[in-house]
């Protein structure tokens, strides 16, 4: 069966800053902060949450129906998405507006710094999914782009009895309290790393028991201590972390893990194991620079999962 996944398609901008941030910024000068940092780095490539997570999801086997816009410079992009044949039915074009572009630099303790220019995704709420997508789905991912479109894409599958991702990410900010309530309300999961989960019980006011009487999973990625999966009915279930075999570069790790989850959600398998093949989807995306230049075979994915847990995949 495939799976919706809608979000942003966006040209990243990635620069590697050799230092750390905390040495060139004074706290107490907060109020008047300017500051440069220079980088040793810089690569153009292909990005966007949805992409990010189409992208690892087909190497798995899955099926994503590609749901967002691409500017008037966003041919390239396109051509690129159709060399690995996922579906590009339902990419919108602007002939107006360039891509949507990100500016990321991460310092040399992974954290990172992000300029956003949105470009024309909020034109993606124009198209009615009911009436837009051809083919059935049973599961759709909600992940971050235009904040109207994020709302409208979510209740759309809620109506239409699909299972929904609620995945704020870095929109989390962008939402009312009222309208992140309402979101998590509509979703049958809600993901996030630990300090968005953080922000996200910040925002609403509600602790994570709180969120899960109005969701049915919450899922909490923990880098490399792994992640952690919590269900309404009360069960907890801690997944480990497959070791990349070098850090290149965080970026585009967290969607890498979105897309080996609900693979393997939608292959029925068990938490863990699902969680345990997010955490291999991500080592390979850790492994290079870029969020889509990352390789693998179905069978190196197995024969990476079975040495990092021991244990064997079948999907």
């Amino acid at each position: 069966m495939s799976i919706l996944v809608s979000g942003s398609l966006v040209y990243d901008h990635i620069m590697n800053f050799p230092d750390s941030f905390k040495n060139h910024i004074m706290p107490e000068q907060i109020h008047i902060l300017n500051v440069c940092f220079m980088v040793d780095k810089l690569e153009r490539s292909w990005g966007g949450t949805a992409g990010n997570i189409a992208f690892t999801m087909k190497m798995l086997g899955g099926e994503p129906l590609l749901l967002s816009v691409l500017g008037k410079d966003g041919r390239d992009y396109l051509e690129f998405i159709k060399e690995f044949e996922i579906k590009t039915d339902y990419i919108l074009l602007d002939k107006k507006k360039a891509t949507a572009s990100a500016y990321i630099t991460t310092d040399a303790d992974d954290n990172q710094i992000t300029a956003f220019f949105g470009g024309p995704l909020a034109l993606a709420k124009d198209k009615k999914i009911a009436d837009f997508i051809k083919e059935k789905f049973s599961l759709a991912i909600i992940s971050p782009t235009d904040k109207e479109v994020m709302m409208q894409h979510l209740k759309e599958c809620k109506e239409m009895g699909v299972k929904t991702i609620f995945d704020p990410g870095q929109q989390i900010t962008a939402f009312s309290e009222i309208e992140l309530k309402k979101m998590i309300s509509q979703s049958e999961f809600v993901i996030g790393n630990d300090y968005e989960i953080k922000l996200l019980q910040e925002r609403t006011g509600w602790s994570e028991e709180e969120i899960l009487k109005n969701t049915n999973v919450l899922i909490i990625t923990l880098g490399e201590h792994g992640s952690v999966i919590k269900t309404a009915d009360g069960e907890t279930v801690s997944a480990g972390v497959c070791a990349p075999k070098s850090f290149d570069d965080p970026t585009g790790a967290g969607d890498s893990y979105r897309a080996g989850f609900f693979v393997g959600y939608e292959k029925g398998l068990d938490w863990k194991t699902c969680a345990q093949m997010g955490s291999v989807a991500a080592s390979y995306a850790i492994e290079t620079y870029g969020t889509q230049e990352h390789k693998f075979t179905e069978e190196e994915f197995c024969q990476r999962y079975e040495k990092a847990f021991k244990e064997k995949l079948v999907f």
